[in-house]
């Protein structure tokens, strides 16, 4: 089977029209009380890996239900007015899922590049489940 469009290509596209921070930017931003992170990993990531101190989880395949208001999944996080900053393990579904927000007339959202993995690489604070 061939895709008329594959995911390199998919994610490019997004990445191309969203805002996206360095690692170091996000970090500058970790006290700011006007942004939320949040974590659209699988549970099993945080579970393994631990996550960003205070971020909300949001699993990739409930984000648009959660942001939604008018969907019954509706979670008030997302009607805070705040500055939103998704990340995945690398950086390919935030990007995604930014752009898919935005499509959406949800914002400000942006992602981070190399996601979680960059944000640990630039010496980010991770917070630990028990």
């Amino acid at each position: 089977m061939t895709l008329k469009t594959g995911v390199a290509a998919l994610v490019a596209a997004a990445e191309a029209r969203i805002e996206r921070l360095t690692p170091e930017q996000a970090r500058a931003l970790a006290e700011d009380p006007t942004v939320r992170f949040v974590d659209i990993r699988d549970v099993r990531e945080l579970k393994r890996e631990g996550t960003l101190p205070g971020a909300l989880h949001a699993p990739r395949g409930m984000l648009e239900f959660w942001v939604d208001p008018d969907s019954p999944y509706h979670k008030p996080d997302f009607a805070s007015g705040q500055r939103f900053v998704l990340f995945c393990a690398l950086g390919h579904r935030s990007a995604l899922a930014t752009a898919q927000l935005q499509d959406m007339g949800f914002g400000p959202v942006c992602d981070i590049e190399g996601g979680f993995e960059g944000w640990r690489s630039a010496g980010g604070k991770i917070e630990k489940n028990s």
